[in-house]
């Protein structure tokens, strides 16, 4: 996809990931960017990025209102970017359930709900993009992270089971698979992390590629590897975070991981 001259939507885009998606995709020659948050305040700095080309809109993951605004609103948009999501730690079996469900109803069906509202929006403009940013976390849950791997996961099969629908529509639908980032989510996590800048700069290249699974950053690639040669293995490195902290360290020791 040719990202010069286009209309884009970017869900979360008040700080991390989304924010640094909307800077790249300015300096990549986007013609118009919607920048949402559940807050619309909080986009003032975004939308001072370049007050000619960003919109900032409302839109909560669990407000269908403020979705099907966002969609009647963004009449031209042709690629749709959800980054939208959270993060909550919290083990399986001791964590309050509400913690599982808040990601499952945020992470899963509210992204549902807004590639629900857009598509029709995508399709009427001649086809398009959707972009989901999931996590390497949907291949394998890590202890700790129960709701959240459980809502990145079920995001997956989704999207999968979507891609076929979409397809006669016109419209490609992509996942991103991103190793740590060095946000405020993980800012309690001591684990090799990518820049959001990063992981944006790596999105916006796997689209510019047409790629349906983007590894955006170092560590997604380097774990990409050992996922595609060996699943259970990855699975047991997520199981256990010492475990694949040192695989990440030993990796960056010896060069192979240059974060």
């Amino acid at each position: 996809m040719d990202l010069r001259g286009s209309t884009a939507l970017v869900t979360g885009s008040n700080r991390g990931v989304g924010r640094a998606l909307v800077e790249a995709l300015l300096e990549r020659g986007a013609a118009r960017v919607y920048a949402t948050a559940r807050d619309e305040a909080t986009l003032a700095p975004v939308e001072a990025l370049d007050r000619d080309r960003v919109v900032p809109l409302r839109l909560d993951l669990l407000d269908l209102t403020s979705i099907t605004a966002a969609a009647a609103a963004a009449t031209d948009v042709r690629l749709l970017v959800n980054n939208g999501a959270i993060l909550e730690f919290g083990a399986g079996l001791d964590c309050e359930r509400d913690n599982v469900l808040r990601h499952l109803l945020t992470n899963t069906m509210g992204t549902w709900d807004v590639i629900r509202a857009f598509a029709p929006v995508l399709q009427r403009n001649g086809g398009g993009r959707i972009v989901t940013i999931m996590s390497l976390q949907s291949y394998a849950g890590s202890s700790g992270l129960d709701g959240y791997s459980a809502s990145k996961a079920a995001l997956h099969s989704l999207s999968q089971s979507l891609r076929p629908i979409l397809e006669e529509q016109g419209i490609t639908i992509s996942g991103v698979y991103p190793g740590g980032i060095d946000t405020d989510m993980l800012k309690g996590l001591d684990a090799p992390k990518s820049s959001a800048r990063t992981v944006a700069d790596g999105t916006l290249d796997g689209i510019e590629r047409d790629e349906e699974d983007i590894f955006p950053d170092p560590v997604a690639q380097l774990l990409a590897e050992i996922w595609f040669a060996d699943p259970k293995r990855y699975e047991r490195l997520f199981a256990k975070t010492p475990d694949l902290v040192a695989v990440l360290d030993a990796a960056r020791a010896d060069g192979r991981l240059a974060v």
